[in-house]
């Protein structure tokens, strides 16, 4: 069957399994699960993700949950592009690139946590951008480190790989909330080579968010 996608617009996470999809050429279907109508959280959705969260890709046999795990599955039946190198320790570096994205920044800097922030210690909307901009800015600043030495243009050399993958949705959400963005030049030349590259531009957000 083709993959049905259930996503948000601007999820990061659903932004990350649409450009793979886009990369490997697979056509898929999309499913809009609106966040801020709390579309996740109705029966229907938890019993497709009892987390709750977005995106979840329905495979026929299963509903694959979790960004960086329905992109393994990605990779692992759909070959080209790889998204991760095959040599061992090269594969285990560009991993951890990813994961300081899609495991330690993006996390604390969801919409349940911000929302959270505000109902549980009553954070305004300058407190919820600071909190926003501190995490973001710490994450951006160790990536940046860690890539600085890579060949470009991608964080991927020649060709975009997963670390690439996680950077381009961030750095979409760091500019919506105005994060400066001139100490990561690094990641910046990464993020305007992937914006050249047709399959990444299908997957921006603006070009899947619902009409009016």
């Amino acid at each position: 069957m083709t993959p049905v996608l259930y996503e948000y617009w601007r999820s990061s996470a659903a932004y990350r399994v649409r450009i793979v999809l886009e990369l490997k050429h697979i056509a898929y279907e999309r499913v809009a699960v609106d966040l801020t109508q709390g579309e996740h959280r109705s029966a229907a959705f938890l019993a497709r993700n009892p987390q709750g969260l977005v995106p979840a890709l329905d495979i026929g046999t299963a509903v694959l949950t979790q960004s960086l795990a329905i992109i393994d599955y990605l990779d692992a039946i759909h070959k080209a592009p790889p998204m991760v190198p095959a040599d061992p320790a090269e594969r285990a570096a560009v991993l951890a690139q990813a994961l300081v994205i899609a495991a330690d920044l993006h996390p604390i800097d969801n919409l349940r946590v911000l929302n959270r922030l505000t109902s549980q210690f009553g954070a305004d909307q300058a407190a919820r951008e600071a909190w926003y901009a501190y995490w973001m800015v710490e994450g951006l600043t160790a990536l940046e480190a860690m890539t600085a030495h890579l060949p470009g243009p991608f964080l991927g050399g020649d060709t975009p790989n997963l670390a690439d993958v996680c950077l381009v949705p961030q750095l979409y959400n760091a500019r919506r909330f105005s994060v400066p963005l001139d100490a990561f030049p690094r990641l910046l030349a990464a993020d305007a080579a992937a914006s050249t590259v047709a399959e990444i531009t299908a997957a921006h957000p603006d070009r899947v968010k619902p009409q009016a």
